[in-house]
């Protein structure tokens, strides 16, 4: 069945509408701005679905951020408030501390730790705002663990999670934001390299083989697989101890 983007962009609308006047009855929501597509298509659902007035972006460099300029023209382009709020002193904060104590600072810790501190940035500033967080992630980046626990991956409600990146597309397309915005070679402003390149195959491979269960070069196929089921962890909820008292 083909994707029908001005009608899953109206019903994420009402979707939102709705979860707010369960959730969030008069608040704002907070969003972080990286210029995406990702943010961007949450930001102007938002925008619809709330009044631009009810839309608050934050945009959070480490230090210099190369592409900050996009982010800036969103959030122009949506007339929403905003503010930049660098997190490169808590950041070294953080890795000062870290390299007190132990000899080493993994690859992996230094990748995880300035999206953990962005998003305590957001909900600090929802806090005092009055907000709830958006989560901006969609199914592709969810699959194959592309996204960071506790980091871009938390938030209290989340528009994208069940579309692909495609769709995603579709849908700012649909709500008329430029190209600028939805095609936006996708990067996370903290490294060179792209999300592609990162990955080691196309988020239209990727999202072929989700929706299709097609994906003709095998090697990729079987890259897509492991990375499913090694970060399936990230997407489930927390396992708790089940303690039952006994009488």
């Amino acid at each position: 069945m083909a994707f029908d983007a001005n009608k899953v962009k109206d019903d994420i609308v009402q979707w939102i509408r709705d979860w707010f006047e369960e959730n969030g009855k008069g608040c704002k929501a907070v969003i972080g701005i990286s210029g995406g597509k990702d943010s961007s298509v949450v930001a102007a659902l938002c925008a619809e679905a709330l009044g631009k007035e009810n839309v608050f972006g934050v945009m959070m460099p480490n230090g210099e951020q190369f592409d900050i300029d996009v982010s800036k023209a969103l959030v122009e382009h949506l007339g929403i408030d905003s503010c930049v709020f660098n997190i490169k002193e808590a950041y070294d904060g953080v890795v000062n501390e870290l390299v007190q104590h132990f000899d080493y600072f993994s690859d992996q810790a230094k990748t995880n730790l300035p999206p953990r501190l962005r998003m305590a940035v957001l909900y600090a500033v929802s806090q005092n705002i009055n907000g709830r967080v958006a989560n901006t992630c969609n199914l592709s980046e969810d699959w194959v663990g592309y996204n960071t626990k506790f980091g871009d991956g938390a938030g209290d409600f989340s528009p994208l999670s069940k579309l692909t990146v495609q769709e995603v597309k579709a849908v700012g397309r649909a709500l008329g934001l430029p190209s600028m915005f939805v095609d936006k070679v996708p990067i996370d402003g903290l490294q060179a390299k792209t999300d592609e390149d990162n990955l080691g195959f196309t988020y239209a491979v990727l999202d072929r083989y989700i929706r299709e269960g097609v994906c003709e070069d095998e090697e990729i196929r079987q890259k897509i697989d492991y990375k499913h089921k090694a970060n399936l962890f990230k997407l489930q909820p927390m396992p708790t101890f089940e303690y039952e008292p006994e009488d």
